[in-house]
Formats: C-alpha cells, structure tokens, sequence
C-alpha cells in the first residue's frame, strides 16, 4: 500500500532548520501500516532534507559550516542568469538533495536516539514549503 501526505511549513530564511521528525512520525502512525519505509521529499531546489541531531550547538554549526563551503556573498553564474541571488541555495541544496528513506518497523521510525529529520531552508528568503511524505508498507 502506499499513502501520501504532506507537511506545510513557513520558513525564515537561510539557515533555518526545521525538526519534522513529529509530524513524519505521526504521518506513519495514522498510515495504520506497520513496517515499511517512508520517503520524505521536498518539492524545489533551494530545501534540503537530511537528518542531523537537533541541538543548540549544531543548529550554529550547520549554518557556518554552509557559509564556509558555498558562501552566500559572493556572485553564481545563476545569479547572472536570474538575478534573484540565490545561486549559493541552489549548490547548498544540491549537495544535500530533496529527500530521505527511512525504514519503520512496528510504526515506528527506525531513527537512531539522537537522529531527527529536518528541512533545511538555502533559500536567500523565508518560503512557504510543502513537504510529500509517502509511505510504502504493510
């Protein structure tokens, strides 16, 4: 069976990094399927989804670490063809890419203890975001 769902976020900028790690969770629990996986995918290409341990020292280091790789003050060839400055969100976001799998056993998400789900806002400006959750299972 697969079962498709979405999450809607509004989102701040750059660097913003969102737990989704409830509502992915609550999307398998109300799927009524007991093991399978569970695909996470943001539509754009300016988000990312990976998984990180959401605390305050990496919700700091995530973001400079991003400013050191791809640095968001100087010029992309995009933003020469667009001119909408957010050549850096695009390379940020290709590196991360659109979407995770993770397995669910017993309708539980097979995480590890200190791994979350999150979003991650390259955009130069807050969006609002849909996020496609689809489960496959049984």
């Amino acid at each position: 069976m697969v079962i498709t769902k979405e999450i809607k976020l509004t989102t701040r900028g750059p660097g913003d990094i969102i737990d989704i790690t409830g509502e992915v969770q609550q999307a398998v629990s109300g799927s009524n399927l007991t093991s399978g996986a569970v695909t996470v995918f943001v539509p754009g290409s300016t988000g990312g989804i990976t998984t990180i341990e959401y605390e305050p020292g990496l919700l700091k280091d995530l973001p400079e670490f991003w400013e050191k790789l791809i640095p968001s003050d100087r010029s992309y060839h995009h933003d020469e063809t667009w001119h909408d400055g957010n050549g850096f969100s695009h390379l940020r976001a290709a590196l991360v890419g659109p979407d995770i799998t993770v397995p669910f056993v017993d309708g539980q998400l097979t995480l590890g203890t200190w791994q979350q789900i999150v979003f991650l806002e390259f955009d130069n400006k807050g969006r609002n975001r849909r996020i496609v959750v689809q489960i496959i299972g049984e």
